[in-house]
């Protein structure tokens, strides 16, 4: 029997812990310190009796015991999250950009994650470019914005570095003496003047024979069979191949994810530390 109640921050931390799979990632999440994490668990462990976490130096991993106890901490949050919610006064908006080369196949499960910070509130998603979504924000249409590129601004908090490569369907081959064909998401697109950039410097020629609204278009025109595109490993389709080092194509770098907001305390603060720690747990240096 456990003598005293447990504390629902230290149990959140927990499941955060055990959900972004690192403790500087839950830290993030809740917009705190790693060393208070650790304290909280520490603290949560001696109220169960047991250890939840096995912790090594590379990686995070749940006891026996952890696992057995992950699924009743969601419940209990989810159970105080509903009670709140009974009591709650008009859901609380908030508006978020996301960058197409940004949000991957993995965005369903990240806006979950932000849900779950705060199920009262009303998120709104808008996707679209990086400069899009920039002059968005600076129009204040946007409560926080998740970019790829920051050309001319030092305003936004890097929350991650992604590597790109230069990808072709596995059956595509390039024909001797012809331009190099692209597939391109539509201006104004930061990841395609860096690529055009990139190729004129190194003397590849190229052109442009496909120009998608989105990155879902671009890559399905990779696997059609159009040309290459530059895309992130998480965004590529199914099958596809880095043809860079066999064509000799400059290498591309990697290419910052940054966070812009004005959210400044609160539930939406925190719902949108919630967003930016999963995208670290998913965009792989």
């Amino acid at each position: 029997m456990i003598e005293r109640r447990l504390d629902l921050d230290a149990v959140q931390a927990f499941v955060y812990i055990a959900e972004l799979d690192s403790f500087t990632r839950a830290a993030d999440a809740l917009s705190t310190t790693q060393s208070a994490v650790s304290l909280k668990l520490k603290r949560l462990e001696e109220r169960l009796g047991c250890r939840l976490i096995e912790r090594s130096p590379r990686h995070v991993q749940l006891s026996p015991k952890g696992e057995a106890f992950l699924f009743h901490a969601r419940e209990l949050l989810a159970a105080h999250d509903r009670a709140c919610a009974a009591f709650a006064e008009a859901r609380q908006r908030i508006v978020i950009g996301i960058s197409d080369h940004v949000a991957g196949p993995e965005l369903p499960t990240l806006i979950a994650r932000m849900n779950a910070q705060d199920p009262r509130l009303l998120i709104e998603v808008r996707i679209g470019s990086s400069g899009d979504l920039l002059q968005s924000y600076d129009r204040r249409e946007l409560d926080a914005a998740i970019l790829r590129l920051h050309v001319g601004r030092s305003d936004g908090q890097v929350i991650a570095q992604e590597k790109f490569g230069w990808y072709a369907a596995p059956t595509w081959k390039r024909r001797a003496g012809e331009p190099l064909p692209l597939a391109t998401l539509a201006e104004p697109c930061g990841v395609r003047v860096l690529a055009g950039q990139l190729l004129d410097d190194a003397g590849v020629p190229w052109t442009e024979v496909f120009v998608g609204g989105g990155v879902a278009a671009v890559s399905a025109a990779v696997t059609a069979g159009l040309g290459v595109s530059a895309l992130a490993k998480r965004m590529l389709p199914l099958g596809a191949k880095d043809v860079g080092r066999e064509l000799g194509l400059p290498e591309l770098p990697r290419l910052p994810v940054l966070l812009h907001s004005r959210l400044k305390d609160g539930k939406p603060k925190e719902a949108i530390a919630a967003l930016a720690a999963a995208f670290r747990s998913v965009v792989r240096d």
